[in-house]
């Protein structure tokens, strides 16, 4: 659901940043507004939506992250012979939180990069299979892991942030509650 209301502003920032010599009297989009009614106005619905098979395989990302942070903890615990809920040290939960965002950026980065070239005004392609085509045949696996580098470094101290703040609050209101009782 969120995708539906989101794809047309995935769209419109990645038209925005792909945009070549913004100082130009001629730049094509002057802002998200008049990219958004440029796009719909020359491309109509279809237009605002390019993208969005892929960005489907999006959602998987955080169902496997979740599910790596788990399994990591879990893991972690056994092998160093504590119970497996047992609260982690700060320095461990940005370990397994950093390590489980690896593991889904990993795995779903290529959706990404398929869906910005969908969406790049430069280029046209039939659809999702021509661009996994062309950019496999031209770049290899390679191609659909460009600009990776930079966005695990954007988005890994986030998650870990969260993550950590996350376990030790809950933690925290577990013993609240059992103090209670």
């Amino acid at each position: 659901m969120t995708l539906c209301i989101t794809n047309p502003l995935w769209v419109t920032k990645t038209r925005l940043m792909l945009q070549y010599d913004v100082n130009s009297p001629q730049r094509q989009y002057k802002g998200m507004f008049d990219a958004l009614l440029k796009i719909y106005k020359y491309e109509g619905v279809r237009g605002l939506y390019k993208g969005f098979v892929p960005g489907l395989f999006g959602t998987s990302h955080g169902a496997l992250q979740f599910m790596a942070y788990e399994l990591l903890k879990l893991k972690y615990n056994q092998h160093i012979n504590r119970l497996p809920e047992a609260q982690l040290s700060t320095a461990e939960y940005i370990s397994v939180a950093a390590l489980s965002k690896i593991f889904a950026v990993a795995a779903t980065y290529p959706y990404q990069v398929v869906r910005a070239r969908l969406q790049d005004q430069h280029m046209s392609y039939k659809g999702v299979s021509d661009v996994i085509t062309r950019t496999w045949r031209k770049e290899g696996i390679g191609g659909f892991y460009k600009g990776i580098a930079p966005n695990l470094i954007r988005v890994t101290p986030a998650c870990c942030i969260t993550f950590v703040v996350y376990e030790n609050v809950s933690h925290f209101l577990f013993n609240l509650r059992e103090e209670k009782k």
